[in-house]
């Protein structure tokens, strides 16, 4: 019995007959896709086969006759049939670069001898689009899925981010006008990859996206950045608009913790930048010359643009080193890493850096956890600790320390060094008192004795007048004699 279905086999493959029926199917297909129709007939002849395909009413899009010549029509070079494929019986068309104009129905025609097989293929082009396409923040945005032709029943969902929308969520605040459109008010949050779904009878049939860009201010980014900076350093607080946007009446603010207004620090100050005037006109950031422990909290930068009023706030954290010096010389400093707000450190590390005689630096050490003690004595000479703080997409940034100047500070020198210079001052001081006391006592015992015997006494005092009054007289004769 095998035999005969073996002969039966080999007589078809002989003869040429194509084992394949007419069907029709659907393509889904993205604008500016490539679109697969698919026409496929196995066990393939091995006679030369004709292969039409057709649109409708508007005629051949290609074509090959039984001697292998080829005839391109309406569609030019976006449609091809590859001829590696059909000589195995693969005859599906590829259309590049679709556009919505290509939807509608086709129509492969597959002629074996007598036998001519049709398959019909209806190709459905979805596109997503944004009007308008870069919406400022806070204006009006609308978002359409079209599918060219629109399929019966068919249902449409959306996706921000490969992330299923809820079109009804406060996030997006977004109103479905009608059957794939939604319309709302941009914002930043918005920003990325949005696609619709089409779904037919449960089953998703295909899908097309589009990127969203929202222009308005893009640094920050968001209400919760934090900007870090040591106390005594400068810091630039970020405010930088979309390329091309003029914003007008740029206005910064320092709020309290209830939103009500503060005064702005001082050294708050948008010259001081160091390309200003050459900043983009899209560039309002400014900077604070020297940070304070007091300046750490919220501020905020507004504009308008376009008509529309831009905010965003931004919070500056601040950071410095907390010192516990004990008053023995010998005993261990305590150094505590300080940050106005800790909300975002997941983890802390001290990392001792010494220069270089080529003016480059070297780590020697590194001690996790906030707190670092340290040897007053053998550390002094190191050039600089520096702790670093970390959160969950790397170091947000860090504080530096240096012992050398808490020594110089104090004073501080080697103890017995120190000791020896107080020593040798006190016996210095011990011995001038011991002389001026000694002469004090001689001076003392001269007056007595002179008391003690009156004629002497004016022995000397008469011998001192004849003195002076000798020299008055030679200082007369020498002016005369002048």
């Amino acid at each position: 019995m095998w035999q005969i279905f073996v002969l039966w086999g080999m007589s078809q493959l002989v003869t040429g007959r194509c084992q394949c029926e007419s069907g029709n199917s659907e393509v889904y297909a993205e604008e500016g896709s490539q679109a697969t129709l698919p026409c496929v007939c196995r066990p393939t002849s091995l006679t030369a086969a004709v292969i039409h395909w057709t649109r409708g009413q508007k005629g051949t899009l290609w074509r090959k006759s039984r001697n292998g010549l080829e005839y391109r029509g309406a569609g030019g070079r976006r449609v091809r049939v590859p001829h590696s494929q059909v000589g195995v019986g693969e005859y599906s068309m590829y259309i590049h670069g679709v556009r919505t104009e290509d939807g509608g129905k086709y129509t492969c025609m597959v002629q074996d001898g007598e036998k001519h097989i049709f398959n019909k293929v209806t190709l459905r082009v979805i596109k997503v689009s944004v009007s308008p396409p870069e919406p400022v923040e806070h204006s009006k945005i609308k978002l359409a899925c079209s599918v060219h032709p629109w399929p019966a029943g068919a249902t449409v969902s959306w996706e921000h981010n490969e992330k299923t929308v809820n079109p009804k969520s406060s996030a997006y605040a977004f109103s479905t006008a009608r059957v794939g459109v939604l319309e709302g008010k941009a914002s930043e949050s918005m920003m990325g990859n949005w696609s619709c779904v089409i779904s037919s009878h449960g089953m998703k049939q295909g899908n097309a996206a589009t990127a969203l860009t929202v222009r308005g201010i893009v640094n920050p980014s968001s209400d919760s950045v934090k900007v870090y900076a040591e106390v005594g350093s400068a810091v630039t607080l970020p405010c930088v608009f979309s390329n091309g946007l003029t914003p007008s009446h740029p206005v910064w603010e320092r709020l309290d913790a209830g939103g009500s207004i503060l005064p702005l620090p001082p050294s708050l100050n948008r010259s001081s930048l160091p390309s200003f005037p050459f900043l983009p006109p899209w560039d309002v950031s400014v900077q604070m010359g020297e940070v304070g422990q007091v300046d750490g909290g919220r501020y905020r930068c507004s504009a308008t643009v376009e008509g529309y009023s831009l905010a965003r706030e931004m919070q500056l954290v601040t950071a410095h080193v907390l010192i516990n010096e004990p008053s023995t010389q010998k005993a261990t400093v305590t150094l505590t890493c300080h940050l106005s707000d800790t909300s975002e450190v997941t983890d802390w590390d001290w990392v001792l850096v010494n220069a270089n005689p080529n003016n480059t630096q070297s780590v020697s050490s590194i001690q996790k956890g906030r707190v670092l003690r340290i040897n007053r004595v053998t550390d002094r000479n190191a050039d600089q600790w520096v702790c670093r703080f970390h959160g969950k997409q790397g170091v947000l940034g860090n504080v530096t320390y240096h012992p050398s100047q808490m020594s110089g500070l104090r004073g501080e020198t080697e103890p017995e060094a120190s000791s020896k210079t107080v020593l040798v001052f006190s016996l210095g001081f011990l011995l001038v008192a011991l002389l001026v006391l000694g002469q004090m006592y001689r001076n003392h015992r001269r007056r007595k004795m002179i008391l003690q015997y009156p004629a002497m006494e004016t022995i000397v005092h008469t011998t001192a007048n004849e003195r002076e009054e000798r020299e008055r007289s030679r200082v007369k004769e020498d002016k005369t004699f002048k």
